[in-house]
């Protein structure tokens, strides 16, 4: 009875630690492509407070709340089980429907840049992010419907390159693997919103609250900061976009039997530095010139072609 006793013991001791390696694995694999993904993560987290702006300050939150909802309803509902299945059904897909994320990337990157040079240049494409203050309701839900249909596109592509990150791993773990970068990544990236929409208002706190003197001259320099802070955020988000889109363009040529541009890039980066920091330094500013090109080349296809006749499209369905 007792050698039986420990025999099940021994069992179920051995079970725990496959569980256990099982686990090490999945929490491996989602750091893994979670870092592959952070690219997209940091564009996420610049995109999205600008659909915040202009609401009274008590609704800055349930929206941020809201569009988070959103997101994980995308990730976990839709882009989770649609991966699976490309991922068994056809894993050949994977690698082009991740150069179009990447070619979306590109595109928004460089319309960003175009913006900044000629801001009034593509302001029927851009959405106003504008509202009245104390706007609510219809012109809220139209804002938080906007904002979603934004993260739809960059969860897609975050999941898809966990996706292209995990190609070997068994059908649970690539399950877990998505569920893990899709969850973390949701709260990583608006539990930050959160904290920069708020910021200027705790400062603000702070400055005219605060009991000591130190407290309110911090709370007067996050107030001051604010401004130029999102700007940088802003800059390195898009700079973000033009550089991961642009390496998933080259990796997928690569992939796809094309090794040549990536090659150049590297032979480039090389006559500069070969490996270090100087050479990594080199090669992502080819790979960040390779987006830009790519982008640039794209903008006035989607603004004089696509867009108008997604118009056209549209108008006649309603019509």
């Amino acid at each position: 009875m007792s050698s039986g006793l420990l025999a099940l013991l021994d069992d179920v001791a051995a079970i725990a630690k496959v569980a256990a390696a099982s686990a090490d694995d999945v929490g491996t694999l989602a750091v893994k492509a979670g870092t592959k993904s952070a690219g997209v993560v940091i564009d996420d987290a610049a995109v999205t407070p600008r659909y915040v702006v202009g609401f009274a300050a008590e609704r800055e939150l349930p929206i941020v709340a809201k569009i988070a909802r959103g997101s994980l309803k995308n990730k976990l509902l839709f882009l989770l089980p649609g991966a699976l299945v490309l991922s068994l059904v056809a894993p050949w897909a994977i690698t082009p429907l991740l150069m179009l994320g990447g070619l979306f990337l590109c595109f928004e990157g460089a319309e960003k840049v175009s913006e900044w040079i000629w801001p009034h240049a593509h302001g029927g494409h851009q959405e106003s992010a504008a509202a009245p203050a104390g706007a609510g309701g219809s012109e809220e839900d139209r804002r938080v419907a906007s904002a979603i249909k934004t993260d739809f596109i960059l969860s897609a592509e975050i999941m898809a390159i966990t996706l292209s990150a995990v190609p070997d791993a068994p059908f649970w773990q690539q399950a877990m693997v998505l569920a893990v970068v899709g969850t973390g990544i949701t709260g990583l990236v608006y539990g930050a919103v959160a904290v920069i929409v708020k910021a200027d208002d705790a400062g603000l706190v702070m400055a005219q609250k605060g009991r000591m003197a130190l407290v309110r001259a911090t709370g007067r320099g996050i107030v001051k900061a604010m401004p130029g802070f999102l700007t940088v955020l802003k800059i390195v988000g898009t700079v973000a976009m033009l550089l991961v889109g642009g390496g998933i363009l080259l990796h997928g040529f690569e992939v796809l039997g094309l090794p040549g541009p990536a090659h150049a890039v590297h032979g480039l980066a090389g006559l500069v530095a070969h490996g270090g920091f100087w050479g990594w330094v080199a090669e992502s500013s080819l790979v960040l010139l390779v987006g830009s090109a790519v982008g640039a080349a794209v903008v006035p296809l989607v603004e004089k072609i696509i867009a108008p006749l997604s118009a056209r499209l549209r108008s006649a369905r309603t019509g």
